[in-house]
C-alpha cells in the first residue's frame, strides 16, 4: 500500500508514533484501523475476525478489553494471530477500570501496542488523575504508546460544567455548542499534558476527539489542529448504518483530511445483523483512495448506466472484476508491488466507453442496446483486442490477469488472446 504525492494537499506537521510497525503521523501514509465487535475472551473469534480485518486491509484492530477474562485472552490472540503470520497491532480499548487490568495483567500490558484512553471515563473527582496517571505509568513501563480519545458521549462532566459555569460569567458568553466543543478539545490536551508530566513522551500520544455530527467534527479538529503537533486520529462515532454511516462519515473526514489534518481515521460503520465487519475498512480504503491519498487496491471505474445500456452485463462484469481484485490483494501486495494503484474500467456503451477505457490501465467498452456487439479492449491507452461471444468475462479476466503479472511482476507479457490458455473465470473466484 503506498501513498499518492498531491502537491494540493500538505499534511499538518506532527510528531511520529509509532506502534509496532506502523508508524503515524505527518510523515507517514495515512493509517486505517478497525475494531472488533467479538467478545475478546473469545479468543477463537477474536483472533478470526482480526485476521479478516487486517486482510482486508486495516493496519491497526482495537479490541475491547474491559474483564480480566479478556485481558486475560490478550496475550494467547497475540500468540495465535502471529503463528498465523498475522503481524497487525493490537490496541486495547480501556473504560472505567482499565488501571486495574493493566496493572493486574501485565501480560495483557505487554502484549497490546497501544492503548486507548477515554479521560471521560477513568475516574470521578479526586480518582480522575490517579487513575489515569496508573495508566500512564504502564504505557511507559512497557513501553508503549497511548492514545487519548475523548468522546462526545462521554465527555468529562467536571471539566464541562467549569466551562459552562465560566462561560456564563463571561461577558460575551457563547452558546452551548461552543462550549461543549471546546471542553472536548481541552479534554484532550490537558490529558496529553498531564501523560508528559507523568513522563510519557510526547511521541507516544495520539489524539482523537469523536463526534457523531459533521459540522462538530469539522469544528472540533481544525481548532484541534491549531492547538498542538500531536497525530490526530479522525473518526466520526455512531456513523450510523449502510449509507447514511459511509456519507457522514465522507462528508465529515473529507473536510479536515483536504485541509491536510488526519492521520489516522477509522469509518465507525454499524454493520447489518451478522454483517461483515470488515465493510468500514473497504469504506475507508476506497474513500482515501478516491481522494488521492492513498492506493489500497485497483479502482475499477464504470459508467451509471442509462437507456442505452438496457443489458446488465456491464454491471454484472464490474461487480465481478472488482470483487476479484479485491479478493486478490492478500497475496498481490507482496507479489505484485505498485498493483494497487492500477486502473480498470468497465464501460457500457459507445458514448463515453472508448474514451474513459482508454483512461485506465485496463479498460473494455461493452456495447450498449442495438450497438454491434463486440467489446473492443484498451491496455495502457492503446485498443489491443476486441472480444465477441459469449466468453467476454472470462477473456478480459485473463488480460487484466495477465497485465497484473506483466506490469507488476516483470514476466514477458504474453498475447493479449491465446484460446489454449485457461481464462480466468471471475465468477468462481
Amino acid at each position: 500500500m503506498s501513498g499518492f504525492s498531491r502537491p494540493d494537499i500538505v499534511r499538518r506537521r506532527t510528531r511520529t508514533v509509532r506502534v509496532g510497525s506502523v508508524a503515524i503521523g505527518c510523515d507517514s501514509p495515512i493509517v486505517v484501523q478497525s475494531m472488533t465487535n467479538t467478545d475478546t475472551a473469545d479468543v477463537a473469534g477474536t483472533v478470526a475476525q482480526v485476521k479478516a480485518l487486517a486482510d482486508a486491509g486495516s493496519e491497526l484492530v482495537r479490541v475491547t478489553v474491559n474483564t480480566a477474562e479478556a485481558a486475560d485472552a490478550v496475550p494467547a490472540i497475540r500468540e495465535r494471530l502471529d503463528a498465523l503470520g498475522c503481524t497487525v497491532p493490537l490496541i486495547g480499548d480501556f473504560h472505567f477500570n482499565g488501571h486495574k487490568l493493566l496493572t493486574n495483567h501485565p501480560a495483557c500490558a505487554q502484549a497490546l501496542a497501544k492503548y486507548r484512553i477515554n479521560p471521560g471515563n477513568v475516574g470521578k473527582g479526586s480518582k480522575h488523575d490517579a487513575q489515569f496517571a496508573v495508566m500512564i505509568e504502564r504505557a511507559i513501563e512497557f513501553g508503549k504508546p497511548v492514545r487519548i480519545g475523548v468522546n462526545w458521549g462521554s465527555l468529562d462532566q467536571e471539566l464541562l460544567s467549569s466551562l459552562m459555569d465560566e462561560n456564563a460569567r463571561s461577558a460575551a458568553p457563547l452558546d452551548a455548542l461552543h462550549v461543549t466543543r471546546e471542553a472536548l478539545i481541552q479534554s484532550a490536551l490537558r490529558s496529553a499534558e498531564l501523560a508528559e508530566s507523568i513522563g510519557l513522551p510526547g511521541d507516544r500520544i495520539v489524539l482523537a476527539c469523536k463526534v457523531s455530527n459533521v459540522q462538530d467534527l469539522i469544528a472540533v479538529y481544525q481548532d484541534l489542529a491549531r492547538r498542538c503537533d500531536y497525530p490526530l486520529h479522525l473518526g466520526l462515532t455512531e456513523a450510523g448504518m449502510g449509507s447514511k454511516g459511509i456519507v457522514a462519515s465522507t462528508a465529515a473526514l473529507a473536510v479536515v483530511l483536504q485541509q491536510g489534518i488526519g492521520d489516522t481515521i477509522r469509518v465507525s460503520l454499524t454493520p447489518e445483523p451478522n454483517g461483515d465487519r470488515t465493510r468500514e475498512v473497504i469504506v475507508a480504503q476506497e474513500f482515501l483512495q478516491t481522494m488521492g491519498l492513498r492506493s489500497f487496491a485497483p479502482l475499477v471505474s464504470a459508467c451509471p448506466g442509462c437507456g442505452r445500456t438496457t443489458s446488465v452485463v456491464f454491471q454484472e462484469l464490474a461487480e465481478s472484476i472488482q470483487t476479484w481484485l479485491r479478493s486478490q490483494m492478500p497475496l498481490w501486495r507482496t507479489r505484485y508491488p505498485g498493483v494497487e494503484e492500477m486502473t480498470v474500467a468497465v464501460m457500457g456503451c459507445v458514448v463515453n466507453g472508448p474514451g474513459e477505457s482508454k483512461m485506465a490501465n485496463v479498460g473494455i467498452s461493452l456495447p450498449g442496446t442495438g450497438e454491434t456487439p463486440v467489446a473492443p479492449v484498451y491496455v495502457d491507452g492503446r485498443k489491443t483486442v476486441t472480444l465477441k461471444g459469449e466468453k467476454i468475462a472470462e477473456e478480459f479476466g485473463t488480460i487484466v490477469a495477465d497485465y497484473v503479472r506483466a506490469t507488476y511482476g516483470g514476466e514477458t507479457p504474453a498475447p493479449h488472446l491465446r484460446p489454449e490458455r485457461k481464462a480466468y473465470d471471475l465468477k468462481q473466484v
